[in-house]
């Protein structure tokens, strides 16, 4: 892999600086079937709480809100992500619904039984934990909630040649049984981009 692929590897990763705005613009139209399902799928009451793991622009975070006002918390490794998210998210932000963070999946600050949903779009590729990430998902939900993980399968992402060098890619049997040694009962998947694309759901 030249060192092209390899900077932008890892600008999906951890967007930053100016290349990392477009990187972001980019992910949402190379995501945009991922966005809307997984907005449709995610169903809030007002003023429920949601977490989205690695919010990137907060493309996400903003079709949740304009489907409903809810509490939206996220977070991220990345401090641009993070601008970009709240300037995205400006009118959440304005009425005090908008709550992001900068860190690890793997440490979550929040209390147990904190959210009523937690959404990821293409970021478990880049854990550095997958079951303590999972496993910590499922401290933050509240009982009979549900983390609704987007990705695309291994098979798609070995055709794509930035992705061969920082990804962990899994198949989709992997993510379940991840998702049982995090103490998830309830696995389902779901198809959402034919032949490529699909949620895990894991309800606590």
């Amino acid at each position: 892999m030249n060192k092209f692929s390899k900077y932008i590897s890892s600008q999906f990763k951890n967007p930053r600086g100016f290349f990392g705005v477009i990187i972001s613009l980019i992910q949402n139209v190379l995501n945009r079937a991922m966005y809307k399902n997984a907005a449709t799928l995610v169903n809030l009451q007002q003023n429920e709480r949601v977490l989205d793991i690695g919010y990137g622009n907060g493309y996400l975070l903003q079709k949740l809100y304009k489907k409903q006002v809810v509490d939206l918390y996220g977070i991220d490794i990345s401090d641009d992500a993070k601008k970009m998210a709240t300037k995205k998210n400006k009118k959440a932000a304005k009425e005090n619904y908008l709550h992001l963070s900068v860190g690890d999946c793997c440490n979550l600050s929040y209390e147990d039984d904190t959210f009523d949903a937690v959404t990821s779009i293409n970021t478990v590729y880049f854990w550095k934990d997958t079951v303590k990430g999972l496993s910590e998902i499922r401290r933050v939900l509240k009982a009979g909630k549900s983390f609704y993980n987007v990705v695309y399968t291994k098979e798609y992402l070995d055709t794509i040649k930035y992705t061969q060098i920082g990804y962990k890619k899994f198949e989709l049997e992997e993510l379940e049984e991840y998702g049982r040694q995090a103490g998830f009962e309830h696995i389902e998947k779901r198809e959402i981009m034919k032949g490529k694309g699909f949620v895990v759901i894991y309800t606590k």
